[in-house]
């Protein structure tokens, strides 16, 4: 719902533009009034939905509907639009767009969008969308499952403006109150996975394994190249970090760790990446693999899972250097992909090695306990070019989500919610083999990898799809189910009914119930026997009047746009209107899984392919992807996207990426994991990018030359006159242009980043658009080329 995919989505071009109109209503300047709310200054005209709407009986003012965003949303009245331009020196807003944008980059035209719709309107068009969505029963596991959001977790943090409009915690006297859930967070991940300590969460749990490649790359002081990826792995995981050791030459090898030949790469071995429970299902004791890893120099870094966690052996007592994954199950809905809140939690010497955020318990000037960002390296301004992650934001609404729902159940709830998801499993397990096939995973968790016997595993795939199920298909006869706290008697036996197969008949639920012997469906050497969450936080507040307490508690010490403005800089969107944060929650939207068949998923396809139309239209551009679910990962995604342009035209040597000077420092960072060189061009005094130098350093590497990043305006907040010339220079030299979209909406409507001279750029939807920031994330940062 957040705009994010887990993976692409295939669609034309199309030409229906109505979910922008929510998006470009609720995005245009406030300072300058609703005029240019999505045309261009010199194209202003009355509209029937204008800020002022005239309900006067008049043939066009009589059907106006007055609920529309600009009314509501933008704020400033015609006289204090004239007091802040006399306070400027203009007399128009015109005028003062025509000294602040140089006007060899205005654009000539309108944007080619619809007039936006009313709040209503919107509503409606949205419940129409949500209902082409098919919300079938998803058993397909890969690290997502159906999750039961607690009610009161639901409305009073992840639909509460308290919580989904603050700002990142950098100023901690205004955010100790999600400061403190964060430390919730990384306690409740620092126990369950047995580490030493957690970070305030990452993107995803793809992204976060290949930062720890990365780190155990680091760690071997880039000397050793080699990381050995398990085939039990994750698709999607294994696929993120393939692509990633690329730009560092990391050689990743994907095999069966139980039987792969270590000796072989010794030498050369970083370390290692394992799924506990595999993506198969399998639980597999991996203390003798570890010591010969560690034996080998090597580290050794555990995907895993926070729920099965609660009664498997945790990474951490069987030697793991690293462990991380995905919290998604701990209350956060689906949401088709995400986004969701990635754990990740090391050993105490890797902890200045770790990407992200740490949140740490500090004294303030009176003496008394206070939260703030502790060990917070910002690695990527640090070192910059040197860095080995960009990453700059974290998932911290979905990590408040699921702190929360750690707080509210507690270790006894947490243990028993994983406890009946594992008797239902083995009950399944029970049943199935009984109608005659074989389960190929022998000790499990929550997940069976089922060999059908006498068919294929199309057969009772489509079987289970006439009764609303969506399975796991693996291979021509092999099914996966993977089941949740969601699971009913019901289901289980809709489940057993998929399963029988040739005339056979499933046998009774509570007969199979009582056949279990009680013991769990794995080793008891991997049983889980040390305590967890034993910190009193999570043993207060179980009753829902105390968790909306605690909630409310929180809330109360942090700064969000229920108090006031934020004025801290460009990272943060001002406006999270209230319908457009309505349909998140729908079923229709929130319970979709990520790798559901695209065919029940027509009203997320509608979406997102009017988006990606939208944001051409608004860039300039001829298509986007919206992948990236961060800036710092689009910026990593469209230098990747340079790169491969100049190797499909035989110009993989073109590697060098000019930086001003004044870039944020994710910029040389993402350029740096992209496998750039970066050369930094100097600015004046004023912050403007020094043209000299650049026309200097683009000669100078000619021959290499692969890119220049731009942030437009500027870090300054300044249209440099420059900037057309500077995409000149560049494409001279035959380089690429990649502008940084952080700024982008105080171009949108002015002018466009494609008709600048641009050839890539990617935006910050969490400030351009509508997503909430919500103290750090979820973010957005598609594409467009």
């Amino acid at each position: 719902m957040f705009a994010r995919l887990i993976r692409p989505v295939s669609r034309p071009i199309t030409t229906a533009h109505a979910t922008r109109r929510l998006v470009l209503a609720a995005t245009s300047r406030p300072s300058l009034g609703a005029a240019i709310a999505h045309r261009p200054l010199t194209h202003i005209k009355p509209s029937r939905r204008s800020h002022h709407t005239d309900a006067s009986p008049t043939a066009a003012g009589v059907f106006a509907p007055l609920d529309t965003f600009a009314r509501r949303h933008l704020g400033s009245q015609p006289a204090e639009i004239q007091a802040m331009l006399k306070q400027v020196g203009v007399n128009t807003v015109e005028e003062l767009v025509a000294k602040t944008i140089p006007s060899a980059i205005r654009s000539p035209k309108p944007l080619a969008l619809k007039e936006g719709f009313s709040e209503r309107e919107l509503l409606h068009r949205l419940q129409a969308i949500a209902s082409k969505n098919k919300v079938y029963r998803s058993y397909l596991g890969m690290g997502y499952t159906d999750t039961v959001v607690p009610n009161v977790i639901l409305r009073n943090v992840l639909e509460n403006p308290a919580w989904y409009t603050q700002y990142t915690p950098y100023q901690p006297e205004i955010s100790q109150g999600r400061l403190e859930s964060l430390l919730n967070f990384q306690t409740m991940v620092c126990d369950l996975t047995g580490m030493s300590i957690a970070n305030a969460s990452l993107l995803d749990e793809g992204t976060a394994a290949a930062e720890a490649m990365l780190m155990c790359f680091s760690a071997a002081k880039r000397d050793r190249s080699t990381f050995i990826v398990d085939v039990s792995c994750h698709p999607q995981t294994i696929a993120c970090v393939q692509c990633r050791a690329e730009g560092f030459n990391i050689n990743v090898v994907v095999g069966d760790v139980r039987s792969f030949d270590f000796e072989a790469h010794r030498k050369d071995l970083c370390g290692i990446l394992i799924q506990y429970p595999g993506t198969d299902g399998a639980v597999v004791d991996y203390k003798a693999l570890t010591s010969k890893i560690h034996g080998y120099g090597g580290q050794v870094v555990v995907a895993t899972d926070l729920l099965a966690l609660t009664m498997l052996k945790p990474p951490g007592e069987f030697g793991a250097d690293i462990a991380l994954g995905n919290s998604q199950r701990f209350g956060v809905p689906l949401g088709y992909g995400g986004p969701h809140a990635a754990f990740f939690a090391v050993k105490d010497e890797h902890k200045r090695r770790m990407p992200g955020r740490l949140v740490g318990v500090s004294k303030d000037a009176a003496g008394k306990t206070a939260f703030r960002l502790s060990l917070q390296t910002r690695e990527q301004h640090i070192r910059r070019e040197k860095a080995t992650s960009n990453i700059c934001t974290a998932q911290a609404l979905l990590a408040n989500v699921a702190a929360m729902y750690g707080v509210y159940h507690g270790p006894e709830g947490v243990r028993a919610i994983a406890q009946r998801v594992h008797n239902l499993t083995a009950i399944l397990a029970a049943g199935i083999r009984q109608l005659g096939h074989t389960i190929k995973n022998d000790h499990f968790f929550d997940t069976l990898s089922v060999n059908v016997s006498g068919g294929s595993s199309r057969d009772v795939l489509d079987k289970a799809l006439n009764l609303g199920i969506n399975l796991r298909p693996i291979d021509a006869s092999t099914v996966g189910v993977t089941l949740d706290e969601t699971v009913t008697k019901e289901d289980l036996k809709d489940l057993l009914k998929v399963f029988a197969t040739g005339g056979a008949q499933p046998a009774d639920l509570d007969a199979l119930a009582a056949s279990l012997k009680g013991s769990p469906a794995f080793p008891s050497s991997l049983a889980r026997t040390s305590e967890y969450m034993t910190h009193e936080v999570f043993n207060s507040h179980h009753s829902e009047t105390k968790i909306l307490r605690y909630i409310h508690h929180l809330q109360s010490k942090d700064l969000s746009l229920v108090h006031s403005m934020i004025p801290l800089g460009s990272c943060t969107m001002k406006l999270n209107a209230t319908t457009e944060m309505i349909p998140i929650t729908w079923p229709e939207f929130a319970n979709l899984h990520p790798f559901a068949p695209i065919d029940q998923a027509e009203g997320y396809t509608i979406m997102l392919n009017e988006l990606e139309s939208d944001i051409a239209e608004i860039t300039g551009f001829d298509d986007v992807s919206l992948q990236p679910n961060s800036g710092a990962q689009g910026e990593y995604a469209g230098l990747r996207v340079i790169r491969s342009y100049h190797e499909s035209r035989g110009n993989g040597h073109r590697n060098v990426c000019l930086i001003p000077i004044s870039a944020h420092g994710t910029n040389p960072a993402s350029a740096a994991m992209a496998g750039m060189e970066v050369v930094i061009v100097k600015c004046d005094a004023q912050g403007n990018l020094d043209m000299a130098d650049l026309k200097n350093k683009a000669q100078k590497h000619a021959d290499k030359l692969a890119a220049i990043m731009i942030t437009y305006p500027s870090t300054f907040g300044v249209f440099e006159s420059g900037v057309a010339e500077a995409c000149e220079v560049v494409h001279q030299h035959g380089g690429q242009v990649y502008m940084d979209g952080a700024n982008l909406n105080a171009q949108i409507g002015l002018t466009k980043p494609a008709e600048i001279g641009a050839d890539v750029c990617h935006l910050n939807l969490h400030k351009t658009f509508c997503i909430p920031h919500g103290g750090g994330g979820p973010g957005m940062g598609p594409i467009a080329v």
